[in-house]
């Protein structure tokens, strides 16, 4: 079995069918709830909280919190370290994104139990989570890779399953999903009436 091969099963489950997930950085405790509730109330289920400095686990344990009474699970973006892994999960995080392919932080997630999703950006980084056992990842900055880089990686890696983030709208989400993502990451659209509304829209096709 390959270090990560729990990951890929949690990811499967987790982000099969759900086009739709929150991401929402450097927001105060009650903000991320709001957001982190018009999410979930629009059908999707799937909430991370950037962790990028130790300010944003306030926030984190808040929207965790929340999520619980509804039997949901929230990850930790921006994990970049083992030392990390060990804060989010002991706060009550399910799984932990990076913005980049570590294998320390892979094995180190691995070794914890706590699902764990690279960022990647070429197919040289595709090939190194795939020889991690990695067949979900991250692909990071999505505005500028663009649907047709994940168009272009599906040829050689027909089953490799792709998040994005960075720069997504629900504007553009159909390009992505269309191109053959699995989720596309939003976060801003959450707070517009128009935006949310579109979400719900896309959310309740499936």
């Amino acid at each position: 079995m390959t270090p990560a091969s729990s990951a890929d099963a949690y990811f499967a489950s987790a982000l099969t069918g759900q086009p739709i997930m929150g991401v929402f950085r450097n927001l105060a405790p009650a903000h991320a709830v709001a957001r982190a509730t018009r999410a979930w109330d629009a059908g999707v289920r799937n909430v991370e909280i950037p962790v990028q400095s130790r300010d944003a686990m306030p926030t984190l344990r808040a929207v965790i919190d929340a999520a619980r009474e509804r039997g949901l699970d929230v990850g930790a973006g921006t994990v970049v370290s083992p030392e990390q892994l060990v804060e989010v999960q002991q706060a009550g995080a399910a799984y932990t994104v990076s913005p980049g392919l570590d294998p320390d932080v892979v094995r180190a997630s691995a070794e914890r139990s706590l699902p764990h999703l690279p960022g990647v950006a070429t197919a040289s980084e595709i090939l190194a989570a795939r020889r991690l056992g990695l067949h979900w990842v991250k692909a990071f900055p999505a505005s500028v890779l663009g649907a047709a880089w994940i168009r272009a990686m599906r040829g050689p890696f027909p089953d490799q399953r792709f998040v994005v983030t960075g720069g997504m709208t629900i504007r553009v989400a159909q390009d992505f999903l269309d191109a053959g993502v699995s989720t596309v990451a939003i976060g801003d659209d959450f707070d517009d009436h128009e935006s949310l509304a579109a979400v719900t829209a896309l959310m309740a096709r499936g």
